[in-house]
């Protein structure tokens, strides 16, 4: 069974960073895709950037191109979302997720039945 616990969120200055981290386990096999999505307060669930195991090939919401970056550290079965220069907008909690059998850019579309997700990590913009 996959597990994802995400982790680095908090309280940080409009044009500020921060990264945050989700650790996995209980993959099968390395055929498997992270995405992590976006929850602003009363809104869903919006993609912000996916990635592929295989061969790291990664989706970027345009809003946070050039901004936030995702990356594999195989050795401590963790993803993570480097964000840089964040926007008052940027905030909400973030969801750490994954589905079954999904190319490496699921998360440009909307969250389905069956997803797996974390448990949300908060992230606060300060102005």
């Amino acid at each position: 069974q996959v597990q994802l616990v995400e982790s680095g969120g908090g309280l940080v200055q409009r044009g500020g960073s921060l990264r945050l981290s989700c650790k996995h386990s209980g993959f099968t096999n390395d055929d498997y895709v992270i995405a992590w999505f976006r929850q602003a307060p009363g809104k869903g669930r919006e993609g912000i950037s996916c990635i592929g195991h295989t061969d790291g090939s990664t989706f970027y919401a345009d809003y946070v191109k050039g901004r936030f970056t995702i990356s594999f550290d195989n050795a401590k079965n963790t993803v993570y979302l480097s964000m840089r220069n964040l926007k008052s907008e940027d905030q909400g909690v973030y969801f750490c997720a994954t589905r079954l059998g999904a190319l490496y850019y699921y998360c440009k579309g909307y969250p389905a039945p069956g997803d797996v997700w974390g448990q949300g990590t908060q992230v606060t913009v300060s102005s």
